[in-house]
């Protein structure tokens, strides 16, 4: 024992046995006292570090909804927005329940500042993180927009700018821009006739450009080069080809018709007949589409087929394939006329005497029902 005291503790072992035995043990209460005071320290160390993490761990993982919401909740996150803006939106929406724990936890991961504006859809979502991480990420959903066959381009754009908050005002310049035009290979003044009409999945806000660059992009994959060079092989152009293809979709409210109206285009431009195409004036009249009056015909303009023969400059609408297959694919008849008869149909004629024929019974048709109409507004 004396050998191992003289070894670690030399100075203690002076003096009598008894001083030794009180100095040691002295030196042994010392080394309770440090080493009890250590473990304090470091359990209480180790106590506020799991309090922390299981603090931090709540914030981001645990619930911040009082109840899990399995509808689909719309979130539109507007750009300039702070975390304490978005918080309370999300709130108000419904998705969340607390906004300072969501707040906390923003900073806590260090993006408070980073957070994404856009739509988003939020469904059985509990906690901090899985928001904020799909926020932070730009995880934006998808708008989906049907745009239907026939529709000019100020239509579509109408439909745009309203379904996604994009600018109408960028997007016709975008249009009507010739550069941009010829950068996307369309070989036409304008994008009207080759924005094809299909539904489509946007984002909000997203790019006015990218989303007619998606357009016209699907466009040439339905019109392909098989139809282009069928195009060649009937003596049309791609741009007369869709200007074509719109006056059919124009004129058309059953499909199966299509081939007949444009029989009678193509037999009209054969015989160097004007086309006298309606929904030409419905084109360029500001207040239609109405019923056309004579003085409608008498407009000066190019896409007037009522005064200029051939094909207008350009499509008057974005038409669909069925229309543009038409355009390719007239039927073999020598129809010159047609007339509606009320009914979403045509009466289809080969000379100008059937066709006034085929017009009188359609306007004793009108008439009629006109009358019936006002008889029975007058016994109510």
């Amino acid at each position: 024992m004396n050998g191992f005291l003289r070894l670690f503790f030399p100075h203690h072992l002076n003096g009598s046995n008894r001083e030794k035995k009180l100095s040691f043990r002295r030196l042994i209460s010392k080394g309770y006292r440090f080493l009890r005071k250590l473990v304090i320290f470091i359990s209480t160390i180790l106590f506020f570090v799991v309090f922390t993490a299981g603090v931090i761990g709540y914030l981001l993982y645990g619930p911040n909804s009082e109840s899990t919401f399995h509808r689909q909740k719309v979130v539109v996150i507007k750009k300039g927005m702070n975390v304490n803006a978005i918080s309370r939106l999300l709130q108000t929406k419904g998705v969340i329940s607390h906004t300072g724990s969501f707040i906390l936890a923003a900073k806590i991961l260090g993006i408070a500042n980073d957070l994404k504006a856009g739509r988003y859809d939020f469904k059985d979502i509990k906690n901090n993180i899985t928001i904020l991480r799909a926020i932070h990420a730009g995880k934006v959903s998808s708008i989906r927009v049907t745009l239907p066959e026939g529709l000019p381009a100020k239509k579509i754009v109408s439909i745009l700018s309203k379904k996604l908050a994009v600018d109408s005002v960028k997007l016709m310049r975008y249009i009507n821009d010739s550069a941009f035009v010829h950068s996307l290979q369309v070989p036409a003044p304008s994008l009207e006739g080759f924005l094809f009409p299909e539904t489509y999945d946007f984002f909000w806000q997203q790019d006015e450009a990218d989303i007619l660059k998606k357009q016209v992009a699907y466009f040439f994959k339905i019109v392909n080069d098989s139809l282009q060079m069928k195009m060649k092989e009937e003596g049309l152009t791609l741009l007369q080809a869709v200007t074509l293809a719109s006056l059919i979709q124009g004129e058309a409210m059953v499909e199966d018709e299509m081939p007949l109206i444009s029989a009678v285009y193509h037999n009209r431009l054969q015989n160097k007949m004007l086309l006298q195409a309606d929904p030409t004036l419905q084109y360029i009249i500001s207040d239609g589409p109405r019923r056309l009056t004579n003085a409608d015909k008498r407009i000066d303009s190019p896409y007037n087929t009522y005064r200029y023969p051939g094909l207008p400059p350009g499509p008057i609408n974005n038409p669909g394939i069925a229309a543009i297959k038409a355009a390719l694919y007239p039927a073999n008849l020598p129809y010159l006329y047609f007339v509606a008869t009320g009914d979403g149909t045509h009466a289809f004629s080969r000379t100008l005497q059937e066709h006034l024929r085929a017009k009188q019974q359609f306007d004793r048709l009108r008439r009629n029902y006109y009358r019936k109409l006002k008889l029975e507004k007058g016994n109510h």
